[in-house]
């Protein structure tokens, strides 16, 4: 079997199974929103948390990020080594195999878009990238003209640790070479890997294959529709979609009906804001503040639900690496921030009656007359590779 990884999650073993899961960068009010962000303004409901604090939280996310990643490397699978591969060389192109499971994998090549509903990938196969699917490929790469005996014939099969550095040294030039140098590094799409796994390997298959893929942040592998080419990049969730929460930190979307650390309330394209060039994050921030206030409001029922139900406004911001690749949209979201980072626990959609932290949210004493919103936070710091 074959086994995919991401430049998040990696994944060697029998089966073709892709890894994967990046995070937003972001910018916010009194929440921490998705995967691993870079920078965040936010302000909140009544109570003015410190930079620092947002640093904290942030950190915290990433922290998530990175541990989702080391347990998909752990769990990651393949096709099982009973399938007895046989490998068939060819003069061009990825080799065959006669595995049963194996051949989508052993012909797939640039531009082939993959899916499968197994969790080892054992069914995996191609279909039309119009359609969903859960992996392109960028590039197929031949392991066995390598120089020296690593990847020879009777060779070991590699580490999950080896595969990550083969993905991170071939497959992203590999993917900014397929996307013509517009890959959005923190964007919703991540480098991929998928190995041949521990049969095929035995089996003298050498061909691992590079692509995209999309991956909340505890690695799960996300449908995606239409080519990477030409799409929008950005990490963005669609209006209404609450982010699960798993010791604090955002897990994946799910019902909002479910214990949640936040709510993507809109949508917000700074290409209209900014037509031209690329817009520092004081630009960004002073242009969604007012924006995400205003979605807040329609999106809530009033200028005085979000401060009532002690919730957190917060926004997106976008790097210039990813303006460069084309992507122009960052989301508005709801969420509670907790005191030293994370977030609380919230169950119900923002719209209607909320729980946090199991219990009603209780709403401050009123503002003094004059002072309808709180003063926006300044944004904090991009988080360090």
């Amino acid at each position: 079997m074959m086994e995919a990884m991401s430049d998040e999650h990696n994944a060697p073993g029998d089966n073709p199974t892709p890894d994967g899961g990046d995070t937003p960068a972001a910018g916010r009010s009194d929440a921490a929103a998705g995967d691993a962000w870079s920078g965040v303004s936010r302000w909140t409901g009544g109570t003015q948390l410190s930079a620092k604090t947002t640093r904290r939280a942030l950190i915290a996310v990433a922290l998530g990020a990175v541990i989702a990643a080391l347990a998909t490397i752990v769990i990651s699978g393949g096709f099982k080594g009973g399938e007895e591969l046989t490998t068939n060389a060819g003069s061009a192109g990825p080799r065959a195999t006669g595995a049963v499971a194996g051949e989508a994998f052993a012909t797939a090549t640039t531009g082939d878009c993959l899916t499968w509903n197994e969790a080892d990938a054992s069914d995996l196969e191609k279909v039309d990238c119009s359609g969903e699917h859960l992996f392109e490929v960028a590039s197929d790469i031949d392991l066995s003209v390598f120089p020296g005996a690593e990847f020879g014939p009777g060779s070991r099969f590699p580490s999950v640790l080896r595969f990550s550095q083969l993905r991170d040294e071939h497959c992203t030039p590999a993917v900014n070479e397929y996307l013509g140098a517009h890959f959005d590094p923190h964007g919703k799409f991540s480098v991929g890997l998928i190995n041949p796994g521990e049969a095929g390997w035995a089996a003298g298959e050498r061909t691992i294959r590079c692509g995209l893929q999309r991956s909340s942040t505890t690695g799960t592998i996300l449908a995606v529709t239409n080519s990477v080419a030409g799409q929008d990049q950005s990490k963005v969730w669609d209006t209404g979609t609450c982010i699960g929460i798993n010791q604090n930190v955002p897990s994946d979307p799910l019902d909002c009906s479910q214990a949640h650390a936040f709510e993507a309330i809109s949508v917000v394209d700074l290409a209209a804001k900014f037509p031209g060039g690329f817009p520092s994050v004081a630009d960004q921030d002073a242009y969604l503040e007012e924006t995400c206030t205003q979605a807040a409001n329609e999106y809530l029922g009033s200028p005085d639900a979000l401060r009532n139900k002690t919730l957190t406004l917060f926004w997106d911001n976008l790097e210039l690496s990813s303006w460069l690749a084309g992507s122009r949209k960052v989301n508005c979201s709801v969420g509670k921030e907790v005191d030293g980072g994370g977030f609380a626990p919230i169950v119900g959609s923002a719209t209607g009656d909320i729980l946090i932290n199991g219990v009603p949210p209780v709403a401050p004493p009123p503002l003094p007359e004059g002072r309808s919103i709180p003063v926006p936070l300044p944004g904090a710091a991009p988080l360090e590779n």
